[in-house]
């Protein structure tokens, strides 16, 4: 017997969900044993100090691929012979951007972000973020475009698994310099997940004698993802470094571990979209009846799901105080307030992910650039009138003006498409 229409639509793509959360269930498990260990081995100033840094370089890490990650998830999805193509030219500028970025970072890290980082670590994390992560992006996007999405996730989640091992025998060691030490545990972790990663793939990464620089439409054409880069992980990174200029570093270290908290929540929808996205991609040109029931069906599941988890973690929230440590008092308060950008941060993170397969990454660009000028504004009025209460609800504010400038971009993205799609029908 036919399956109806909406259940052979949806299927596939929730088994393939269910897989994936399987794997962001184990990467969970992952982030939340090396928050634990570092958060209680660094103590709340510390760990608001390397929390300020860390936040830092993952936002200038974004942009060393200069998008392209995105551009090989588009066309290998489109295309697998594309992939070497791609590879020839996204390479060697993560390469030299990341290089380049790098420096950017330690400049900036030691004159701005000037909190008790002893310079190893600062010079651990920056090579880690700006280069090696970037590079492993690569192969990640590769299998997420042939349908891999677990495998990819799986690889995504390996140097988490290594720095987990880190943090364990730095904690177990006890170090002079505990921060340093991590430093270069966090960073060999990246470096042995990047070997992994290019020793598995099936085709080796082009050789350095066919590497190429990108042409100029190539570089157009990837300015866009390069935004969206920068923009797409900023409003789950910017808090931290603000937190760690605006807030004294006790305050900030536990803004930070609630933050971190919070952010591990919303990983089964980033594993809904991690499934949803090569379909979108291949659709998304002129979006069809069944893409938008597709959309409607992510947006009802986001909220059913993020608005329930809100309230389990409202009422849950004084359980972390005796996971953290008797330093951490006061977390409970943090993360109650921190419930409130639970649903705008799912919402944001599906319809970000929705328009960047729509092939309107500047959209998802330019709503994440005013989240973010919303953050920076109502940080530094919030936590001036309210104190370590006011970087929450900054949080909530960026997060839900966000999610209603997304959700209105999809929306009118589709019905654009959809009038595109007829029109070129009837032409032929």
């Amino acid at each position: 017997m036919r399956l109806p229409a909406r259940t052979a639509l949806n299927g596939p793509i929730a088994r393939a969900t269910l897989r994936t959360s399987f794997v962001f269930g184990l990467r969970l498990l992952v982030q939340a044993g090396t928050l634990l260990l570092v958060a209680r081995m660094l103590g709340p100033n510390q760990f608001g100090a390397f929390a300020g840094v860390a936040a830092l370089a993952v936002i200038i890490g974004t942009l060393s691929t200069f998008g392209m990650h995105f551009v090989l998830l588009g066309e290998v999805s489109r295309d697998p012979a594309l992939r070497h193509e791609v590879l020839r030219y996204a390479v060697p500028t993560t390469l030299l951007c990341g290089s380049a970025l790098l420096a950017i970072y330690l400049i900036i890290g030691t004159l701005i972000l000037d909190g008790g980082v002893p310079m190893p670590a600062l010079v651990a994390i920056g090579i880690t973020e700006t280069l090696l992560q970037p590079l492993l992006g690569l192969p990640a996007a590769e299998h997420l475009a042939l349908g891999r999405t677990a495998r990819s996730q799986l690889l995504a989640t390996l140097p988490l698994a290594l720095r987990l091992t880190a943090a364990l025998s730095v904690f177990l060691l006890r170090p002079t310099d505990p921060l340093s030490a991590y430093g270069y545990g966090y960073l060999l972790a990246s470096l042995i997940a990047l070997a992994v990663a290019t020793l598995s793939m099936p085709a080796p990464w082009p050789a350095p004698q066919r590497w190429r620089p990108p042409s100029r439409v190539e570089l157009r054409n990837t300015a866009g993802y390069a935004a969206l880069a920068v923009t797409a992980n900023s409003p789950t990174e910017l808090d931290k470094t603000l937190a760690a200029r605006l807030l004294p570093l006790a305050s900030a270290g536990m803004y930070a571990a609630g933050a971190r908290v919070i952010g591990a929540t919303t990983l089964p929808v980033i594993a809904m979209m991690l499934s949803v996205l090569p379909r979108l991609f291949r659709e998304g040109q002129f979006p069809r009846q069944r893409t938008v029931r597709l959309v409607r069906w992510v947006l009802t599941a986001t909220c059913v799901y993020s608005f329930t988890l809100a309230m389990l973690m409202w009422f849950i929230a004084p359980f972390f105080v005796y996971l953290f440590g008797p330093q951490y008092h006061g977390l409970g308060h943090v993360i109650h307030w921190l419930c409130l950008a639970i649903p705008g941060i799912a919402l944001r993170l599906a319809a970000g992910s929705i328009l960047m397969a729509l092939g309107k990454p500047w959209m998802r660009a330019g709503f994440e650039v005013v989240g973010l000028a919303v953050m920076l504004v109502t940080a530094i009025l919030l936590t001036a009138r309210f104190g370590a209460t006011g970087m929450p609800l900054a949080l909530a504010c960026s997060e839900w003006m966000m999610t209603l400038l997304g959700w209105t971009f999809v929306f009118t993205r589709i019905r654009s498409g959809q009038r595109g799609g007829r029109h070129d029908h009837a032409s032929a």
